[in-house]
């Protein structure tokens, strides 16, 4: 198995988790406010993984500490948008066009560190941006409202934080790099918090568990293993992986709480999984062996 196959199905694996996120936020959100919540999930997420990390953390070099401030502040900056433009916005819009960010990566990617996509990769892109329509929205998407204009930037912001990962991961080390962002999102966050919102902690157990969850593996696991992963992986497949969360989110729905998947939303599934398909196809083999084929029998 390539190293890149590796870190596709790792990044795969995060999706998976963030597709279950969305039933634990909601459930958290339903007892604390957003940056509220944020903040609370993020510093778990920085002490945890600062302990269990201690031996990476001491190593940590300005340039590391410089990219993941960077970094902490272009992911808190996709987070803000995202939470502002909900106040706006349908939660089926706002999922279409956060997702929408994996067509902005490969022609972002070309611009800001020439890193141009191939074909099978635009290929893959737009098909999942079809599927993405298909599985998220279900009223006029003309109807532009200022929600979806916030929503727009925060796509445009993770499509950034996206590339910006991909090319600082080599410079750096991996680890410390994530860790150091979860800090700088949960900093922002309590300063966001304390100025706009009533903080306060959970009075409920099963928020606290939800919480807990979301910080050691949606947040914690989630970011070291993207940091990680994303050095034998490009960006563009990154964020086509990432495209699938909406996939796995409606089929924890599903399974949790008996949500119906229609036949549009269905085959949007499928389209985005298609999508992924096809990137991690390896084309050239085929055509190599069919001309090796042509030879041998015209010999």
């Amino acid at each position: 198995m390539s190293r890149q196959l590796k870190a596709d199905l790792a990044l795969l694996c995060v999706t998976i988790g963030w597709g279950a996120s969305f039933i634990l936020t909601k459930n958290s959100l339903s007892e604390l406010e957003t940056y509220n919540f944020l903040a609370i999930r993020f510093l778990i997420a920085f002490i945890i993984s600062s302990c269990i990390f201690f031996k990476n953390m001491i190593k940590t070099d300005k340039k590391t500490m410089k990219y993941g401030l960077v970094l902490g502040i272009i992911l808190y900056a996709h987070y803000a948008f995202q939470t502002v433009g909900l106040n706006y916005t349908t939660a089926s819009k706002s999922a279409f066009i956060t997702g929408s960010n994996v067509i902005m990566v490969p022609i972002l990617a070309g611009f800001m560190i020439k890193q141009f996509p191939q074909k099978k990769s635009l290929v893959s892109a737009v098909l999942a941006l079809i599927g993405l329509a298909m599985l998220t929205l279900n009223e006029n998407i003309t109807r532009i409202n200022i929600g979806d204009i916030y929503t727009l930037v925060c796509a445009i912001i993770f499509a950034i934080y996206i590339i910006f990962v991909g090319k600082y991961t080599w410079e750096c080390e991996s680890i410390a790099l994530a860790v150091i962002q979860f800090g700088v999102v949960a900093f922002l966050s309590i300063m966001t918090s304390v100025t706009m919102e009533s903080p306060n902690l959970p009075s409920s157990s099963d928020v606290w568990v939800n919480i807990i969850i979301l910080s050691i593996i949606c947040t914690s696991g989630a970011f070291i293993i993207q940091s990680v992963a994303q050095k034998f992986t490009t960006s563009n497949h990154t964020a086509l992986i990432y495209s699938a969360e909406p996939v796995f989110a409606a089929m924890f729905g599903y399974f949790l709480y008996s949500e119906i998947i229609t036949v549009k939303t269905g085959i949007g599934a499928f389209l985005i999984l298609l999508g992924m398909i096809i990137s991690e196809v390896d084309f050239s083999k085929f055509l190599k062996v069919e001309e090796d084929d042509n030879l041998i029998n015209n010999e």
